[in-house]
């Protein structure tokens, strides 16, 4: 942890400002040594959290690199809680390369990726829960993702967490106690009734957890979603007009489109990442063959199916195959083609779709986007989506973590209904206790902080 750690932090490529970025003990010495202020001050005697104009330079030759404007901050306000320097540069590659490459050659290293949050969370200025946040938050796709991941940050779900394990201590304390004067048969008695009391609160703010973990999942990730159907029935169309540019090809023959095309949207605070399938018919095409295979995948691990019919057309044997394929998704039936003549049999639609949503639209007049966007939105959120106010567990380490801790206390709650030594249930409640601390990074071990924090891209 001594060493000082340095890496570019701004996204590489033309740009107005480039950044790198030092944190560590020896920040400042080594900025002293390839900038030089206009005032002519060493970097260590300036104020903390104040902008300096100068010159990077190479120490060696003298020579002038670049313009810049440093940052310099003093631990422990830091974002690493260690000493801290950002130097502003233009951002061409290569200008910002050589000032890199210059701290690298006066002391600093490398930083890993992830490896300044990764400081941030062993020096303890952040925990494991919020470190997570960061990355959600850069990766975000929507507004609400983005809100998400920034009540994370501020510490929503790690005080939850907190809470919660303050709770399960206060009942450990109390477990103890009894152990410790099993002599009084009515303090059990009282001792039991009272973790009762308190452990049906706690598993209710487990499973409320739970509950938002899909809603979580899908703010975060987006949804696959499948837009499938017989070749020329208007995939591609719809593609087009929920991007609403024209990403795909779109023409009246059958098979034009040969592979999956895969884009992310934004419906209505909803990511979707949109697969326009190759429309599924025997072909000798061998490259089309390999599109529908790999449309039929797509199909397998979609969260969403648009299943697009013409509505010009009498079902055909194709389309009750697809609806025999998708029988087990969460679908949206699309009768599309609205503005021609109406000729398929709406009746057996129905007896087919079961429990899916029917909608109708028309690609040449825009009929129905609004609907089917709509459409989308109540089948996952009920038509609200309540980031703001909600404490969201958004990825699969939480969750599993959140489980097991409900597992164990239902174990816990189990054992003391049943009558069981209420010190026969303590090693639950400490097992529930432990799997809630690894949320927010109790006593995380070195090979999951390398693996959380490898995801991390560099310079953050």
């Amino acid at each position: 942890m001594k060493e000082t750690i340095a890496a570019i932090s701004t996204s590489l490529g033309e740009g107005a400002i480039g950044i790198v970025r030092m944190s560590g003990d020896e920040a400042f010495l080594i900025a002293d040594k390839i900038v030089k202020l206009a005032n002519r001050k060493k970097i260590v005697d300036i104020k903390s959290h104040t902008i300096s104009y100068g010159h990077a330079i190479n120490p060696k030759t003298s020579e002038t690199i670049e313009e810049v404007m440093l940052v310099k901050m003093k631990a422990p306000k830091t974002y690493t809680r260690e000493d801290i320097v950002e130097i502003n540069c233009h951002g061409g590659i290569v200008t910002i390369q050589k000032i890199l490459e210059l701290c690298l050659q006066n002391g600093a290293r490398m930083a890993e990726p992830g490896e300044f949050t990764k400081r941030a969370f062993l020096n303890g200025r952040i925990d494991l829960s919020q470190a997570e946040a960061v990355i959600d938050f850069i990766k975000s796709k929507t507004e609400e993702a983005s809100t998400i991941a920034n009540s994370q940050m501020q510490g929503r779900l790690s005080n939850l967490i907190k809470n919660l394990r303050k709770k399960l201590l206060d009942i450990i304390t109390v477990i103890e106690v009894n152990i410790d004067y099993p002599e009084y048969d009515d303090l059990e008695k009282e001792t039991t009734k009272t973790v009762l009391e308190k452990s049906v609160s706690i598993k209710k703010e487990l499973e409320s957890l739970l509950e938002t973990s899909k809603q979580g999942k899908i703010i975060k990730e987006g949804l696959n979603t499948a837009i499938i159907g017989r070749p020329n029935v208007g995939k591609s169309s719809l593609l087009n007009n929920l991007l609403q540019e024209n990403k795909a090809i779109v023409t009246d023959v059958a098979g034009t489109t040969r592979d999956i095309l895969e884009e992310y949207v934004n419906i209505k605070g909803v990511p979707l990442k949109l697969i326009d399938t190759a429309g599924i018919r025997e072909t000798d095409d061998i490259v089309e063959k390999i599109g529908v295979e790999r449309s039929k995948e797509t199909i397998k691990k979609a969260d969403l199916v648009l299943f697009l019919l013409n509505s010009n057309e009498k079902l055909t044997e194709k389309d009750i195959e697809l609806f025999n394929m998708i029988k087990n998704k969460e679908t949206i039936v699309i009768l599309n083609k609205q503005d021609l003549e109406k000729k398929i049999e709406i009746d057996k639609v129905k007896k087919l779709i079961k429990n899916a949503t029917l909608i109708e639209t028309s690609m040449t007049t825009y009929k129905g986007i609004e609907e089917l966007e709509k459409g989308i939105k109540d089948k996952f959120f009920g038509g609200n989506i309540r980031a703001k106010d909600v404490t969201y567990i958004s990825n699969a380490r939480q969750k599993i973590l959140i489980e097991k801790a409900l597992k164990s206390l239902n174990e816990a709650i189990n054992s003391a209904k049943q009558g069981l030594e209420i010190d026969m249930v303590l090693i639950d409640y400490k097992n529930c206790f432990t799997f809630l601390g690894e949320i927010i990074g109790a006593n995380a071990n070195e090979e999951l902080l390398n693996e959380l924090f490898s995801r991390f891209c560099l310079g953050k």
